[in-house]
């Protein structure tokens, strides 16, 4: 009784100091900041909401934030989406990131988009719709004429802007964002696709070289094609729970792909079928390809993208490339730093155990981003950003170059050699046969990382290959200490000379930084990770094999024969330090990153359990069948 008359007591207390019953503990600085933010967005826009026609009668779903004070005009700045642009009610505001802190405070129109059959746009929604490159009239729309008519109807309806309009978004996002550059609006100046998509069979997402990512997938189309249900009358849509935090176990007791229940995917099941039926580059996967579009690009355009990105490091790269080549007069730039995906908006001081010794996401907010825009939509003073604004890994510097890849690198070769050397020079007098081999078994494939993983864990990018380097079925080829830097910047290029006893296998190629044993452990180390030794993945790649000679027309291996594969890595730029060492593995499966290759020529979607085999899978190493990585180096 005494302790209950005690919490009465205070309860008088409280309600007449009008203080807490108990102890609060303080915001965090974060959510502080957060909170000033939403209260300065509170308190100095407006929001309206639109639904804008389209030249086909259709109407997108539109919101606007307006600056409240009209002394000057304000510039727009749109982002499309196909994830929601909620909050919806015209009292509902966005949450303000530090994204756009700076941007917020300089005044700017924000205006945010649900693209075409999405959530309340009207329209049929398609997956990475393909351009038009006839338009015969009004029913002939794509993503560039949604842009198109969004920024007319923006610039001519929305009171006190200033005639221009820049456009940008990440992920999926930058993929519309690089389709509003095709084909212009005049009053579009300014374009910042970051982590765009640009081929979805080739190099980003759900396909590498035609090996199937099969988690990110999984997960992606599970959540992405429920429907959209309004906040308060239902559960919103969740990721699907896999039931254990290891995707390994999972993946693997799912079996062949095609146990994969389609019902799974709610709306989405369509593009899930059509994403395995079509299983080779044809013109489904063709007419997504952005990159022959990048013509006669007007606005000054920004691609962004993550050295370590695992769902769209290829994506930014081939844009930029495509635009430099296909419209030589435009202003375009090139930004890569030590990221995930999306990882410019956070701290980007760190990606799992590798650290980059500064926070190198608000140095490209602050110093990159925010100065490009406004310069090109408000007239600000131009902040003289170069060709090519990369951040060095090994080094952790921020570089600037007047073109990329840098025209002054040099283009070494290191090749395979007996007794797992990794060699400058090409083998001597070997034998004609010298190979190494590993037998490739379907049913104990190689992880991708040594963590339980759910799905694609982002760090396995930076990820310790230690645990792999220790498996009998996966070759690991490495040079002495480096007596001094070793620079690499650049697309990497692989050669194989290889055989299998199968007649189908994947080649996953990894570069591989090997740390000194005396490499200092992080402080504060509260996971005790053990730096010293750690084998620091840089770039890695699957490759199909059926596909050596043509993404069109997959072929199949005649088992024993010596079969040449070649492919391309997307680029880096790391330095490994003088005293580390510079390896490359080769295996035949990366899962459940990769889905598992049979190791017969079968359409994978539709093997069965009989259909996967173990193969032994040789890598030659002679003077005449030599096998290789080709890199550029910067002094």
């Amino acid at each position: 009784m005494k302790r209950f008359a005690d919490l009465l007591a205070a309860v008088a207390i409280a309600v007449c100091l009008q203080a807490p019953l108990y102890p609060q503990t303080p915001p965090s600085p974060e959510r502080k900041a957060a909170e000033e933010r939403r209260d300065y967005f509170l308190a100095h826009y407006t929001k309206y909401e639109h639904l804008i026609p389209m030249r086909d009668g259709v109407r997108l779903f539109t919101a606007v934030y307006v600056p409240k004070d009209t002394s000057v005009p304000y510039p727009i700045l749109l982002q499309r989406t196909p994830y929601t642009i909620s909050p919806y009610g015209s009292d509902n505001y966005k949450g303000i990131g530090e994204d756009l802190d700076k941007f917020m405070r300089e005044g700017f129109i924000f205006a945010y988009q649900d693209v075409r059959g999405r959530t309340r746009s009207e329209g049929e929604f398609v997956n990475m719709r393909p351009y038009l490159t006839v338009k015969h009239g009004p029913k002939d729309i794509d993503e560039t004429t949604d842009a198109y008519d969004t920024i007319d109807w923006l610039v001519k309806n929305v009171p006190n802007n200033n005639g221009k309009a820049g456009v940008w978004g990440i992920s999926y996002p930058g993929f519309y964002a690089a389709m509003s550059a095709i084909d212009a609006h005049p009053a579009l100046k300014a374009v910042s696709p970051q982590a765009p998509i640009a081929d979805w069979f080739i190099g980003d997402d759900w396909r590498h070289n035609g090996a199937f990512f099969l988690p990110h997938a999984f997960d992606f189309f599970i959540f992405f094609g429920q429907p959209w249900i309004e906040p308060g009358t239902s559960v919103p849509p969740r990721r699907f729970d896999l039931g254990t935090p290891d995707g390994y176990e999972y993946f693997l007791r799912l079996g062949p792909l095609r146990n994969i229940r389609t019902t799974l995917f709610g709306h989405a099941e369509a593009f899930w079928k059509q994403l395995l039926e079509h299983d080779r580059y044809d013109a489904f996967w063709q007419a997504r390809n952005i990159r022959p579009h990048l013509k006669n690009i007007k606005p000054a355009m920004m691609t962004v993208g993550g050295w370590f990105d695992a769902e769209d490091v290829f994506g930014p790269l081939a844009i930029y490339q495509a635009s430099e080549k296909q419209s030589p007069g435009a202003n375009n730039m090139l930004v890569a730093g030590p990221w995930p995906h999306g990882g410019w908006m956070g701290k980007g001081d760190r990606l799992g155990n590798v650290r980059f010794a500064s926070e190198t996401g608000k140095f490209f907010r602050e110093q990159i981003m925010f100065p490009f825009f406004v310069h090109h939509l408000k007239d600000k003073e131009d902040p003289r950003l170069p060709e090519a604004y990369v951040f060095e890994t090994g080094r952790n510097q921020w570089r600037k170059h007047d073109s990329w890849p840098p025209d002054r690198a040099g283009e070494p070769t290191l090749y395979f050699d007996a007794g797992g050397q990794l060699s400058l020079k090409a083998p001597g007098n070997t034998a004609q046969d010298a190979f190494d081999e590993y037998v490739s078994d379907p049913s104990k494939p190689v992880p991708f990382t040594d963590e339980a993983a759910p799905g694609m864990a982002p760090a396995y990018m930076t990820s310790d290959q230690r645990f792999a380097a220790r498996r009998t079925d996966v070759l690991v080829y490495q040079t002495d200490e480096l007596e001094e830097d070793f620079t690499v910047v650049g697309p990497i290029e692989c050669n194989l000379l290889v055989s299998t006893t199968g007649t189908d296998s994947d080649w996953v190629v990894k570069l591989v930084d090997i740390y000194p044993g005396t490499f200092p452990d992080p402080e504060p180390n509260p996971a005790r990770v053990k730096m010293g030794g750690y084998q620091q993945l840089v770039r890695g790649e699957p490759f199909r094999g059926r596909f050596r000679n043509s993404f069109e027309k997959p072929e199949a291996f005649e088992p024993g024969r010596v079969a040449k594969v070649s492919f391309t890595m997307p680029d880096v730029y790391h330095t490994f330090r003088r005293g580390h060492r510079i390896a490359v593995h080769v295996q035949s499966s990366w899962f459940p990153l990769v889905d598992r290759n049979p190791q017969k020529f079968v359409p994978i979607h539709e093997a069965t359990e009989a259909d996967f085999i173990k193969a032994t899978q040789r890598v030659y190493r002679s003077g005449q069948k030599p096998s290789s990585i080709k890199v550029r180096t910067l002094k």
